[in-house]
């Protein structure tokens, strides 16, 4: 297809299309003359993965560019490649609470009181430490209390996560398959805790409030709690 082809299937204006090219995020047509190219299903897809990243894993192009490289590096094991993938989607922190040495050893404490086979060291790590520090500061360290809850809904997040990536047997799609899932699954998490939050505080808070099941008991059915809009 040539490039106007090609817009209107993925839904990106052409100059869009021109500024990936010259990004390096979207390989160049195949030239079929000196002032036409030729756009494949390829291409197609590898448009519409570069507007997800963006659009709802909210990267930026240079983010983008080293998430795609990933994409592109077959010859990596997938552990390295979703390494590469987290590395480049994790922002540094913007500044540095108090008490982070503290809280960092307290990370690397569940790291090992959990098993996990990550370095103390990894973004992730320091971007939970920032996480907590930033509590301790606000005068809510209590919720240190349930970081272990936290790590066990996250265990079977991961599971799930990795068991849909390996349904992929194609070695390309299961690269791309665990960089989309660890850009767009974070979307999706988010999006669901909220509703779970929704859900959780119409059953535990406006219930209670009317007189009806006591805090923390299920109910069939509830209102919305204030502010949330609906359930």
């Amino acid at each position: 297809m040539r490039i106007g082809e090609l817009s209107r299937e993925t839904g990106v204006a052409i100059p869009t299309i021109k500024y990936y090219v010259r990004e390096g995020l979207l390989p160049a047509g195949r030239l079929t003359s000196p002032n036409q190219a030729s756009y494949d299903d390829s291409h197609v897809r590898r448009l519409r993965l570069i507007r997800g990243l963006m659009d709802v894993g909210g990267l930026s192009v240079s983010v983008v560019r080293e998430v795609l490289a990933a994409v592109d590096s077959p010859e990596e094991s997938v552990h390295k490649v979703l390494g590469a993938a987290q590395h480049a989607i994790t922002p540094p922190p913007v500044a540095e609470p108090e008490g982070m040495p503290e809280v960092r050893r307290k990370v690397a404490e569940m790291i090992r009181r959990r098993g996990w086979q990550v370095e103390p060291e990894h973004p992730s790590a320091e971007a939970l430490a920032v996480a907590l520090a930033t509590f301790r500061g606000i005068g809510h360290g209590e919720f240190e209390e349930i970081v272990d809850d936290y790590a066990e809904a996250c265990e079977r997040v991961a599971a799930a996560d990795l068991a849909w990536v390996g349904r992929n047997a194609e070695v390309d799609g299961l690269v791309e398959s665990v960089v989309v899932g660890t850009v767009l699954g974070d979307a999706v998490l988010s999006a669901m805790r909220r509703l779970a939050h929704v859900d959780a505080s119409a059953r535990r808070f406006e219930e209670a409030e009317d007189g009806g099941a006591a805090p923390g008991a299920g109910a069939e059915d509830g209102g919305a709690a204030p502010g949330t809009g609906g359930r």
